[in-house]
């Protein structure tokens, strides 16, 4: 697996795991005095875990000759 690859997907998993967390302990966060919703975490959790994945399953995906 190319390292670039294997660094995207340890971040994407980092950003997933970090918003997990703030939706298992309840952590506000407000910007700008702004309070960003839960929910905005339930979609970032969904969409950076399925996205690293993608990223994953398609790098170990066999590629044919030539390709």
């Amino acid at each position: 697996m190319k390292p670039a690859v294997t660094i995207t997907v340890v971040f994407l998993v980092l950003v997933a795991l970090l918003h997990l967390l703030r939706l298992i302990f309840g952590v506000a966060i407000t910007v700008n005095d702004m309070a960003i919703p839960m929910w905005a975490s339930v979609l970032a959790v969904i969409g950076l875990g399925a996205l690293a994945g993608w990223v994953w399953r398609e790098q170990l995906a066999p590629r044919p000759p030539g390709a």
